[in-house]
């Protein structure tokens, strides 16, 4: 990624939370319309499982991994911040007919883009088992209109996301997390692939809504990533990939992919 794809230079500051949230659902909104290069790192996937998907998901798709790989057949699966599609559409292969793949995510964009699609997806794999829904990922208790949680309690075998967790705004990532620990079944796991920094991302960087919809200065710091996990009582938390090289250093802070596995 180059540093004229960041937008490094001429960018405003002195910006909040709510603006940053705002760039967010601004540039994922405008990237489901048009693909966007400088959104996240592009990942291969396994290409028969890529067959059945239209074109029109896959060059939309954002991510910085494949937290696919870790699907077992009959899992119920949760893919958090679902976008266009693309991985939960892998997952509903993946699971196959007797498991479910249900996709979160807030931007209206996205979500049209991944239903228009899913029907197609579903004849040509031969069944249906996945639905996308609107909501945001660390709101997943949110009660709807039949008095339920968006998510229920202890329902999914695996909660995935791909480059997603980051976009969340510090003050909501304890929410989030408790929520992937409350929908998870006794046992079970997730797979997360994000951007992760070498250093503590100062507020200067956090401020700059161009570096945080572009999945950069919301990064966790790497340990910090690992032990956030821990401390709700999930086990063999590890990062079971890592880019040796970086994706971006930005004032000596170095940022760079993994997919965080663990269990309950």
């Amino acid at each position: 990624m180059s540093e004229d794809c960041c937008n490094l230079s001429g960018l405003k500051t002195d910006v909040s939370f709510l603006d940053q949230t705002q760039a967010v659902e601004d540039r994922y909104a405008a990237a489901a319309k048009s693909q966007e290069a400088c959104l996240c790192s592009p990942i291969a996937f396994n290409p028969k499982l890529l067959e059945v998907i239209p074109s029109e998901v896959i060059e939309r798709d954002y991510g910085c991994g494949d937290p696919t790989r870790w699907i077992k057949p009959g899992d119920n699966a949760l893919d958090l911040g679902s976008g266009s599609g693309k991985n939960a559409f892998i997952c509903s292969q993946l699971v196959g007919s007797q498991g479910t793949v249900i996709g979160i995510d807030r931007n209206t964009e996205m979500l049209k883009l991944a239903r228009t699609f899913a029907p197609i997806v579903s004849e040509k794999i031969g069944y249906s088992n996945v639905r996308f829904l609107e909501g945001s990922i660390e709101s997943l208790e949110t009660l709807q209109n039949d008095g339920k949680p968006l998510i229920e309690d202890s329902c999914i075998d695996i909660v995935l996301s791909n480059c997603v967790l980051n976009l969340v705004n510090f003050s909501q990532r304890e929410r989030l997390l408790k929520n992937i620990e409350r929908v998870l079944k006794e046992e079970g796991r997730v797979a997360i692939s994000d951007i992760i920094s070498s250093k503590k991302v100062p507020l200067e960087l956090q401020k700059n809504p161009d570096l945080w919809s572009g999945c950069i200065s919301g990064a966790w710091e790497e340990s910090e990533f690992l032990e956030a996990f821990r401390s709700l009582g999930f086990k063999q938390v590890k990062y079971s990939e890592r880019s040796e090289e970086p994706w971006k250093v930005i004032d000596d802070i170095e940022f760079r992919a993994v997919t965080l596995t663990a269990h309950l």
